[in-house]
């Protein structure tokens, strides 16, 4: 009831002021609805919004989105898939529904967990390096960076985090051949000042929350993703596809940072 009351507010915020069109970046995390997290989303929800993508948006791979957006583009009518962590079910779930309607996706990996074999909290079962190599030749798949241990650098020691995130990069690239060009924050929280000076000197683009579309001239290491939830259905996936919510990410974000206060991963 409280989740569908913030969209409706964040709808009506959207009529009162209309968001700007741009490039829209779609989060997911988990597919399969196996748990009772709010971001696992029922097969079956997953394949009809990658349908009405594929048939309403001309979807690209986020490495073209990147250069494209660094060179100045425009990339309203664009959109991208990303997946973050790193959990089974993107290969075993998501993987084949993509592979139906030839849609490209991202998944930012922490890489501690699959060279570990560390389950998600929340019932998430960790991938493999042999599952997402698998994915990766397909062609529809490209493995990023979600810092190596999870860590959240909005308060990480900066030594700290470039340790992580070079590890992070020889990991994926050991396994998979190819190091990675681009990062999401974990918990989508936007880095320290001094914390962004060390994403910058290692990846081509990184990613927050924000729930709006990237425009020309935005930081290429503060952009914005649009997190799904298996309450959005189709009805507010739309919405978000528009470039809208807003507002409810500003909301979930504010509760985010008190629910996170103490953590570090």
């Amino acid at each position: 009831m409280a989740r569908t009351l913030v969209k409706t507010a964040a709808s009506v915020a959207d009529l009162a002021r209309r968001p700007p069109s741009g490039l829209v970046v779609l989060c997911y995390h988990r597919v399969g609805g196996r748990t009772p997290v709010s971001v696992d989303l029922p097969t079956p929800l997953f394949a009809d919004q990658i349908a009405e993508l594929a048939a309403t948006t001309t979807v690209l791979e986020l490495d073209t989105a990147v250069e494209r957006h660094l060179a100045g583009e425009d990339l309203s009518g664009h959109a991208c898939v990303t997946f973050d962590d790193g959990t089974a079910d993107i290969v075993e779930e998501a993987l084949p529904v993509l592979e139906r309607h030839r849609v490209p996706a991202t998944v930012f990996v922490a890489t501690r967990h699959v060279d570990e074999g560390v389950d998600f909290p929340g019932g998430g079962r960790v991938v493999s390096w042999a599952a997402l190599a698998d994915a990766a030749a397909t062609g529809l798949l490209t493995v990023e960076a979600h810092t190596h241990g999870h860590l959240l650098c909005d308060r990480a020691d900066p030594g700290v985090l470039a340790d992580d995130l070079d590890r992070c990069r020889d990991a994926i690239a050991g396994a998979l051949g190819r190091a990675p060009r681009h990062l999401a924050y974990p918990k989508a929280l936007a880095p320290s000042p001094d914390n962004l000076a060390v994403v910058r000197a290692r990846f081509r683009s990184a990613w927050v929350a924000g729930t709006r579309a990237v425009r020309p001239g935005d930081d290429p290491h503060l952009l914005a993703r649009s997190p799904v939830q298996t309450a959005d259905g189709l009805v507010w996936f739309r919405r978000k596809l528009a470039g809208g919510l807003g507002l409810e990410d500003r909301i979930r974000g504010a509760v985010d940072r008190r629910r996170h206060a103490g953590a570090t991963t």
